[in-house]
Order: C-alpha cells, then structure tokens, then sequence
C-alpha cells in the first residue's frame, strides 16, 4: 500500500515545502494547516465528483441530494444505481451525459474493472490510467481522486485551473503555466506536491482577501 496523507505527514510536508520553496513558505505562513487527508471510498467519489462537474456549488450540492434521495440518502450500490431507469436520473437533474457516466462507473465496478481495494496498491499512473478508461472520467478528476481518496502525497494535477492560477501568481508569471512549465516550477516540492498543490488552491483566496482589507 502506498503513503497516505495524515496528520502527521501532512505537518512533515508542510515543514519540507518551506524549506524548499521561499515563495511557498510565505503562502504556508498565512494560510496554516493543510487538511488534506485521504478519505472516502473511492467509488463514491467518482459519482460525486461527475456529479459535480461544469456546476457551481450550490446547484451540484442540490442535484447530488435529489441523486442520492432516490436511493434512501446514501450511495448506491453499483447495481442498485444500474437498475435505476434512466429517466429518474434525469428527474434528479443529471444531464444525459451524466446519467451515463455514472452509470459506466457502477459498471466499472460491478464487472471488476475497477477494483475498489486494488487501487490503494497501485502507483499513481496505473490509478490514472485504469480510470481514465471509465466513460466521464479525465485525467483531472484521477487526479483529485488520487488527492482527496486516495490521499496521494505527491500529486500535482496540472491541468487544474486553480493550481495553474496560483502558481502564476506566486511565481509572477505572464500567464498560466503549461504543464511542462509547472512540472520544472514545481519539481523541488517532491514527494509532496498534493500539499503543494492545496497551497496554490489557497494563494488567490489570501491575496484576494490582502486587498480587500487594504482597500
């Protein structure tokens, strides 16, 4: 089984990014504690995460409550959710597409494609390969799969706006960095570029609420 983010190794990864990175140290010094941890069965989170993919907060929390009412309030079990007609989907606010990706996870899972308990002893390129076969799952949502499941250490998810975003603003960057550009910018973080990561999701909020006060 491979590291998973806890307590004490998110504090250890803290400690190590600041000695690595003078920039990032200072986003730590602000923003605190990462509570980046592994949690939840990965399954569940593949349906919440197509759930909640191209809609704001609040409109996704809402069609994942309908989603989950048709199934007594919990997650369903992959053939509970097969067995659901397509049209109850819809009713719960699930676009077509939706309704089949979820549907193609549950299969994933029911036929043994995915093995729920084999992922945890995978490396983190099998992980994203073995999922990115699933219909509706790309290579960002593997990647929060691998941070926020899985409780990866060392993932750097570059093709997530937010990370791009921050990490142009930390470094003073003319524009968003390409993936090849925030590989190098981001190479002396290893093994724990997860964490990283969560700090650079954080710079815009602290920088943002700097000028509010300031202004």
């Amino acid at each position: 089984m491979f590291p998973k983010l806890d307590e004490p190794t998110a504090a250890r990864a803290q400690r190590a990014l600041a000695r690595a990175d003078e920039r990032l140290a200072g986003v730590i010094r602000r923003v605190g504690v990462c509570p980046l941890r592994g949690k939840g069965r990965p399954y569940a989170y593949l349906l919440r995460s197509i759930l909640y993919q191209q809609l704001a907060g609040a409109a996704a929390a809402a069609i994942e409550g309908r989603f989950l009412a048709l199934f007594g309030g919990r997650t369903p079990r992959p053939e509970e959710l097969l067995a659901m007609r397509r049209d109850r989907l819809r009713g719960a606010g699930l676009s077509r597409s939706k309704v089949e990706a979820v549907r193609a996870v549950a299969e994933a899972v029911r036929s043994g494609q995915v093995r729920e308990k084999q992922l945890w002893y995978l490396d983190d390129a099998s992980v994203v390969e073995t999922l990115v076969q699933i219909r509706g799952v790309g290579e960002w949502t593997a990647h929060m799969l691998l941070m926020s499941s899985l409780g990866r250490p060392d993932v750097l998810p570059v093709g997530d706006y937010g990370v791009r975003k921050g990490a142009q603003l930390l470094y003073d960057l003319p524009e968003l960095p390409r993936a090849r550009e925030l590989e190098a910018l981001t190479a002396n973080w290893r093994p724990w570029r997860s964490v990283g990561s969560w700090y650079l999701w954080r710079h815009p909020e602290i920088l943002q609420s700097r000028e509010a006060v300031s202004s």
